[in-house]
């Protein structure tokens, strides 16, 4: 059954739609942690549909929320008032930590990046971009333009000129070896000598963790110092939140607060978890930057009456239970449990990574060049084992990433670290 499925696929399907595995997985229904596939097989889900499923499979409180408003009405466009979109505007601005912010509702991350880029741009008048490298906004036209990793940009064309700065990636690249004070020095100096090569940008807009770079963060703090320098000529920070936002690193409701000495961003991203699977993205602004545009502007899909019941019932949810506390805790032992585990396994360079937001770097024993081969291999094993993790990583890397729901227990840690070790000890 499942092997005609893909045959279909493939029949109907763009080739660069990638699937994992040799035997492309349908998962057929999910509860908690765990998932299902066409065969009956159970799994402990640590990748989450792409640090989507932020809460739980199923979660019931979702479920009846999804259900109890598409029996009233599931869409109207932005044309009309919204409860469920305002309600859920004023929560997520109230916990934005921007002032006097607004928001926009759209449909995916990817479009939340190109709104951001759009309110800079107009806003500054300026089609000038500083991205991070290795990192990965989305697949668009413009969020490809901005994005430094070219597993994930398959074009040079952009209506965007995009400038790279150094520091999303701490223990690779020309300033690894240095200290975190001397690392951060070294990349604003990069940044400050870059602005004095070009007219003002726009923007510069980064991810506090790089999520498709392979979990990698620069050292606490970077990020404030470079919105020191770009504050003083005007130029806006941009957090991509879509896969750090709403606490699943643990320590911060938001990944951008472990670099909030110099204030918060001017435009926050966000997508992915706050929806729990439903499709929703969004964009977080001052109101004089949100109000910058000119001209007519909606959306038609974006904030539709189901998917805020949904993106409501799932906040709640989430600051209830406190995941966030969870996140930082479960997150804490799973993550040493597999720094123990990988101390033993000759292919793992690095393990790094934030409350449930873990990376894995796999590398050829006694070097530091990538290791896809490896990491296939793993994914493979955990497979075939009951787990379920994701792949990742920029240049010249590979990484196992490793993203449950926020409500994973200690049990389910433990369940999944042993798996973990399992597989990578079969390399």
């Amino acid at each position: 059954m499942t092997r005609d499925l893909y045959a279909r696929h493939r029949a109907v399907l763009p080739d660069w739609l990638a699937l994992y595995y040799e035997d492309p997985l349908e998962i057929t229904h999910g509860e908690g942690r765990h998932v299902w596939d066409a065969e009956g097989n159970k799994y402990l889900d640590f990748f989450g549909g792409i640090l989507t499923t932020m809460t739980a499979h199923a979660l019931p409180e979702v479920t009846k929320a999804v259900a109890e408003q598409a029996g009233r009405i599931i869409h109207s466009s932005t044309l009309y008032l919204n409860r469920p979109m305002v309600e859920l505007a004023e929560r997520v601005a109230q916990l934005s930590g921007i002032p006097d912010a607004r928001v926009f509702f759209t449909t995916s991350g990817t479009e939340a990046n190109d709104t951001a880029l759009l309110l800079a741009t107009a806003h500054r008048r300026s089609n000038t971009i500083l991205a991070m490298r290795n990192s990965y906004h989305g697949r668009s036209f413009s969020s490809v333009g901005i994005t430094g990793n070219r597993g994930w940009s398959p074009t040079s064309l952009s209506p965007l000129q995009t400038l790279y700065v150094h520091g999303g990636v701490r223990t690779r690249g020309p300033y690894a070896h240095l200290d975190d004070r001397d690392f951060i020095d070294a990349c604003v100096a990069d940044l400050v000598d870059l602005l004095g090569h070009t007219r003002a940008p726009a923007a510069l807009i980064a991810e506090p963790v790089q999520g498709v770079g392979g979990f990698t963060s620069p050292p606490d703090g970077l990020y404030a110092a470079f919105r020191e320098v770009l504050h003083e000529r005007g130029i806006l920070w941009i957090a991509d939140e879509v896969q750090t936002g709403w606490g699943r690193t643990g320590e911060h409701f938001w990944g951008w607060q472990a670099h909030g000495r110099s204030g918060p961003p001017d435009i926050v991203t966000f997508a992915k978890g706050i929806g729990n699977g439903m499709s929703i993205g969004g964009v977080i602004a001052r109101a004089e930057i949100m109000n910058c545009l000119d001209a007519n502007s909606i959306s038609t899909f974006g904030g539709t009456q189901l998917t805020m019941a949904a993106g409501l019932a799932n906040l709640n949810h989430l600051l209830e239970h406190d995941l966030q506390g969870n996140a930082r805790r479960v997150g804490g032992l799973l993550i040493e449990r597999l720094r123990a585990a990988a101390a033993q396994v000759p292919h793992v360079r690095e393990v790094r990574g934030r409350g449930l937001m873990i990376g894995v770097e796999l590398t050829r024993p006694g070097t530091d060049e990538a290791a896809p081969e490896a990491a296939s291999t793993v994914l493979e094993a955990a497979r075939a084992d009951g787990l379920l993790v994701g792949k990742g990583g920029g240049h010249s890397t590979s990484v196992l990433r490793v993203a449950p729901p926020m409500s994973l227990t200690v049990a389910e840690a433990e369940e999944g670290a042993a798996i973990l070790e399992r597989a990578l000890r079969s390399i």
